[in-house]
């Protein structure tokens, strides 16, 4: 009888895609580093991973900036959205696929879904009035409204104008007490608990059915059998998680990994996300997503970000500014995600310096400079451990269930703590154990001490692949391991280092950040210690 092998366990991430009316800032940078962190950790953890990002190229705001250029509308489309790929690339995104709406593929899937909303008697005609607001592709009811200097506001506080014409409309009167079984039967499909709590409350108050066409302008996709009307572009833009995974097709990718996705937004789109998405699933007979995340919004020195301010960050010059690496770690390290942030910089420069370079850096560069300096950079065969020993590698090896946990919820702050919690014991460790003194009166402990830091940062340097790649990636080099033993299969006791490996000399890995006319000092600041 043949051993049949275990299915690799599937994973699903996805990013909002992204609007190309304008170029991109720091919140998008945040929600594509958050997803891409969940698919490397994933990936380490064993999962058969799919990783989709891209850009929403419809609607009337798209429509409008092409005409005010003189250009078609493409032609705006071609050019940011380029600029999201381009800023996934240098954010060091691991993405398997970059969708855009306006391809072949996305249309087909889009008339798809469509006709069996159609065929299942979900769409109807009619005419619709309301309150739109250009700015949120959204009509808001007028309770929803307040009143402006210049008019009414959405509660997004964009203008609104009345519309009035013919549309198609989604009857999603009628799955109000099916969107409420959903949450209460599934209370993790929409996090954190305040947005499942704010989505709840939506959908009990009563919904109206939704207008899902527009004939006051063209550029859209058209509706299967009356091509005077285009598709709503929420409707358009939901579908593409199902287009990056081949449908309409019954293609293996939509077999393995739908229904298994996380959906990563903004706060501000979570009622398209969580109320309409499903809804749309369910009326053509398809599975809901596995889980919606609901992420917060970063303010700049205190401020919102706004055109009118000119305070949008470019995330490539952050990069430059900081290293990618100390931005990754800033951004999902300084508040839980879900909240808001700020982002200043005595924030970030007090988190590379901080936690980077003094307490992670520096403990790899204490005892890797000690062993090149006074072991011919040969790492020291370990004695009997005593009980600080075991105390400081048992937390390593409970580290991966901690961090298993947290970023299921994706507290991507949880993770770091739980990491940062052995990172700080091993700098009391090394300080207590005085590796400098033990030289002279115990080379046997010393050889130890040594061999004990390095086996603990190796597994840290491993848990922190997800956050801060290029740097754990050069630790592990310094710790001379393999690139095949790098993923969280090789943590514990059973692959541990071996002792008489010679390791390359070292380097450090997190330079300290100095504002403009300061000087940075290395890593190395606080020394080996005594001698």
């Amino acid at each position: 009888m043949s051993i049949q092998p275990v299915p690799q366990p599937a994973f699903y991430i996805t990013t909002p895609i992204y609007y190309v009316n304008d170029k991109p800032h720091i919140g998008h940078a945040y929600t594509t580093i958050a997803c891409d962190v969940m698919a490397r950790f994933k990936r380490l953890d064993g999962f058969r991973v799919k990783f989709l990002t891209g850009t929403d190229e419809h609607g009337q705001k798209v429509a409008k900036a092409a005409a005010d250029k003189g250009v078609p509308p493409i032609a705006i489309c071609d050019q940011n959205s380029q600029y999201f790929r381009d800023l996934a690339k240098a954010l060091g995104a691991t993405n398997d696929d970059f969708i855009r709406t306006t391809e072949q593929r996305h249309v087909e899937s889009c008339q798809a879904l469509w006709r069996r909303l159609e065929d299942n008697g979900h769409i109807y005609l009619d005419k619709y009035a309301g309150w739109y607001s250009v700015r949120d592709e959204a009509f808001f009811d007028e309770s929803e409204l307040t009143q402006g200097p210049n008019g009414k506001l959405a509660p997004t506080g964009a203008p609104v104008e009345w519309v009035e014409e013919e549309s198609y409309f989604f009857d999603l009167s009628k799955w109000q007490d099916k969107l409420l079984e959903l949450y209460d039967s599934n209370t993790d499909f929409i996090a954190p608990k305040s947005r499942f709590n704010e989505v709840r409350s939506f959908v009990a108050g009563g919904l109206r059915d939704l207008s899902v066409s527009r004939t006051t302008f063209s550029w859209g996709i058209p509706v299967p059998g009356n091509d005077r009307h285009i598709m709503y572009v929420w409707i358009d833009a939901l579908t593409n998680y199902i287009t990056g995974l081949g449908h309409p097709q019954a293609t293996e990718e939509m077999k393995v990994f739908w229904p298994e996705s996380l959906h990563m937004v903004g706060k501000d789109i979570i009622r398209f996300h969580c109320v309409y998405w499903p809804a749309f699933l369910m009326g053509a007979g398809l599975t809901v997503p596995k889980r919606v995340f609901a992420h917060g919004w970063w303010t700049i020195e205190g401020q919102k970000m706004s055109k009118s301010l000119g305070n949008a960050i470019d995330p490539h010059m952050l990069v430059e500014k900081y290293g990618l690496d100390q931005l990754r770690y800033f951004l999902l390290r300084e508040v839980p995600f879900g909240n808001d942030g700020d982002f200043s910089e005595s924030g970030i420069g007090q988190r590379i310096n901080g936690d980077l370079a003094n307490e992670f850096g520096n403990l790899a560069q204490r005892f890797l400079s000690f062993i090149a300096k006074n072991l011919g950079g040969v790492l020291p065969e370990p004695g009997p451990l005593n009980e600080d020993d075991n105390a400081l590698l048992e937390s390593c090896h409970r580290l991966l269930d901690q961090c298993r946990d947290a970023i299921n919820q994706q507290s991507f702050n949880g993770v770091l703590d739980a990491i940062w919690s052995v990172v700080r014991a091993a700098n009391v460790y090394v300080d207590k154990q005085a590796p400098w003194t033990l030289r002279k009166t115990d080379p046997a402990r010393m050889n130890t001490v040594l061999y004990v830091l390095a086996e603990a940062t190796r597994h840290l340097a491993i848990l922190m692949q997800p956050f801060v790649p290029a740097a754990a990636a050069k630790l592990l080099d310094q710790l001379a391991v393999p690139e095949d033993r790098r993923s969280f299969a090789v943590l514990g006791e059973a692959h541990a280092l071996k002792g008489g490996t010679p390791l390359p000399a070292p380097q450090g890995i997190f330079p300290r950040y100095a504002p403009p006319g300061e000087t940075a000092k290395g890593e190395t600041a606080k020394g080996e210690g005594p001698k």
